[in-house]
């Protein structure tokens, strides 16, 4: 065990954040941080490295173990260049390397016993700094920029010209430089491409120590972590495997839970029903008979309804109007920024019901590609033709046109006036404004959170063609899959732009790469696009994007006939006791009346003295007392029964 935190508790004034939060990390082991938005995994990032004290509990590293730690936020200012900033994180081989040098040029001119001496000292400090790699930390600093994202020329720039995602890769790169013996990372693919993150992903699962991640990338999950530790309500959960699995165990736990809850309440409500039809018996045998069900039902011990999630949230999306096949025609588009050229004679097209992603490196033009379809941007050549009855909706936070002066929910109320206040906070909350967060002023909330709202405005629109720019980001996991599956069930068209890979993989029914300049056609999600890549591009990268063909859907293995059969004859068994029972019920109900109408036949003046006709109503009724008698332990008997088959 090379990090353990125990009975973290953290609270900020009245607000808790961290209760009793526990697990242990392993050497070489790489675990994943989880949990909605204002969980608590930044803070406990920050009470790990000691920056935020805990209020109670305790943080064990190993004896002489090292930790590093990427914070979201960094602002590294200056005037070294990138390469020397990097490069400085390893002043130890720096320094080294210096005194290495100094005592080669001390050694020039010296002879006998100090040549001698200072060779000792030389060949020590030299297998010392061949032990620390110093002789390939430089193309070692190389291969982490270049791997980051950073070209040869970007090599010189100033610290202080960069932008802030430019200062976060920075920070990544000094971390992974030095090599900690656990490192800690927060949000660490923010400002990555896809080609850095692939490459991030390779560099942690072959990295020689412990690594603690916090990230909404569930795809980059994935492929590094073997362990999850969600906080959730306060609490922190242990979960082994990837976020795949966790999401699996996660999901059919409380499927379990939610099974045993409903399953218990359904059988309280009967041993209810039971007690009080026992009870209006009234007869002693089974007033005793109720009573020792109600003391059994005191005893048991009520099991917690699981708290609701936002992944038991459903957005509906429903275009009002049907489109035409033909949605989208794209013909020999062209667009350059001189001196760059983005792209040239792309040919594409889009069918109705397709959702399809466009992925491609950063500064490739996609984004100029929707700007493009939407009017914003003019093409230099080539043309772009919507089909039959096509309504664009479009999300880009640049462009969408929120009021500044409204509220959150004005925003959406007034533009959707036939919603209830129910739908309308279910949608926002959907989208991380719950409470009183939907009374804050459009014009008081950051770029994320408008681009947040602005989702929820085209998620309720009628559009029937989405394109979208980037939808996932500043939302936490389960927003993102709320959104994913709300995708999934659009009977519209979606085009998007992500670098979200889990969400391209969940959504994505064809990609389209654009690389080298051209377009590249995938019939399939993330996962096939990784498998067919490096074929498609060197056959297709400079050749047009041809018509997609359809994929049959593989149909799922069907029930054998031999339990399709046993669960039908048993649901029937259990249909003829309900059928058996409420007859029974009726019977009882039947006789119970004519007693009663008995003793009211009884209690007539005309009868009371006419002895004859007494003894044949007394003669019925005892009848009707021993058939009644024999129904209630039908009743009971029957009970019983679809008791044990209802519970089985």
């Amino acid at each position: 065990m090379i990090l353990s935190c125990q009975n973290i508790s953290k609270s900020f004034g009245t607000d808790e954040i961290l209760r009793d939060v526990s697990f242990h990390v392993e050497a070489n082991e790489k675990a994943a941080i989880v949990g909605a938005n204002g969980a608590g995994k930044s803070t406990l990032l920050k009470i790990i490295m000691r920056q935020e004290p805990a209020d109670s509990g305790e943080v064990i590293v190993a004896k002489e173990k090292t930790v590093g730690y990427l914070a979201q936020y960094q602002d590294i200012s200056g005037h070294n260049t990138i390469y020397d900033e990097v490069l400085l994180s390893r002043k130890d081989i720096l320094e080294m390397e210096a005194r290495l040098r100094k005592l080669e040029a001390d050694m020039e001119g010296l002879a006998g016993k100090e040549l001698e001496a200072l060779l000792d000292t030389y060949h020590r400090l030299s297998h010392e700094f061949e032990l620390l790699d110093g002789y390939a930390y430089r193309s070692e600093v190389t291969g982490v920029l270049k791997g980051l994202g950073f070209s040869e020329e970007d090599f010189g720039k100033k610290m202080n010209e960069l932008s802030g995602g430019q200062k976060t890769r920075v920070s990544l790169g000094k971390l992974l430089v030095t090599k900690p013996d656990i490192l800690l990372l927060d949000e660490p693919t923010n400002h990555l491409d896809m080609e850095s993150i692939q490459w991030l992903e390779g560099f942690l699962r072959g990295y020689k120590g412990a690594v603690i991640i916090v990230a909404h990338d569930r795809y980059f999950l994935d492929r590094v972590v073997t362990k999850i530790i969600e906080i959730s309500g306060h609490r922190g959960f242990v979960y082994q495997g990837n976020y795949t699995e966790f999401a699996r165990k996660k999901a059919k736990i409380r499927e379990d839970m939610l099974k045993q809850y409903y399953h218990q309440q359904r059988e309280i409500k009967r041993q209810e029903e039971v007690i009080a039809k026992l009870k209006s018996f009234n007869r002693e045998k089974s007033i005793k008979r109720a009573e020792s069900r109600e003391k059994l039902l005191e005893k048991v011990e009520r099991i917690e309804k699981p708290a609701e999630e936002k992944m038991d949230m459903k957005i509906e999306l429903e275009p009002n109007v049907l489109s035409g096949n033909d949605v989208l025609t794209v013909s020999e588009l062209a667009k350059s920024y001189e001196p760059v050229t983005l792209f040239s004679g792309l040919s594409f097209d889009i069918k109705r019901g397709e959702r399809v992603a466009l992925i491609g490196s950063n500064g490739t033009g996609k984004t100029t590609i929707l700007k493009i379809i939407n009017g914003l941007v003019e093409a230099d050549a080539g043309s772009v033709t919507l089909g039959a009855n096509v309504h664009i909706g479009y999300y880009d936070q640049e462009h969408q046109l929120l009021h500044m002066e409204k509220t959150i929910f004005e925003e959406i109320s007034d533009a959707y006036p036939d919603l209830n206040n129910t739908k309308i906070r279910n949608v926002l909350a959907a989208f991380l404004f719950t409470n009183d967060d939907v009374f804050k002023r459009v014009g008081d909330l950051s770029g994320g959170e408008r681009g947040r709202v602005s989702l929820a405005k085209l998620m309720l629109s009628d559009a029937n063609f989405l394109i979208l720019d980037e939808p996932t980001n500043h939302l936490d996991i389960a927003s993102k899959e709320i959104l994913e599956s709300a995708l999934n069930r659009y009977t519209g068209t979606v085009l998007f732009v992500s670098h979200d890979r889990y969400f391209i993989n969940q959504t994505a029914t064809r990609i389209l790469d654009l690389t080298g300049q051209r377009l590249v056609n995938y019939i399939g999600n993330y996962d096939y696009y990784l498998e067919k890549r490096e074929t498609m591009t060197e056959l297709y990268a400079k050749q047009p994007v041809t018509q997609s063909e359809s994929v049959p859907l593989e149909e799922g293995a069907a029930a054998s006939k031999a339990d399709w059969q046993a669960k039908k004859a048993e649901q029937a068994r259990i249909r003829k006791l309900e059928n058996s029972l409420k007859k029974t019920e009726e019977r009882i109900a039947a006789l119970e009346d004519e007693i009663a109408s008995i003793d009211e036949e009884c209690a007539k003046p005309e009868n009371a003295t006419n002895s004859a006709k007494l003894g044949e109503l007394a003669a019925k009724q005892a009848d009707c007392r021993a058939e009644l008698e024999d129904c209630y332990e039908t009743w009971e008997q029957l009970s019983t029964e679809l008791e044990a088959s209802q519970a089985g």
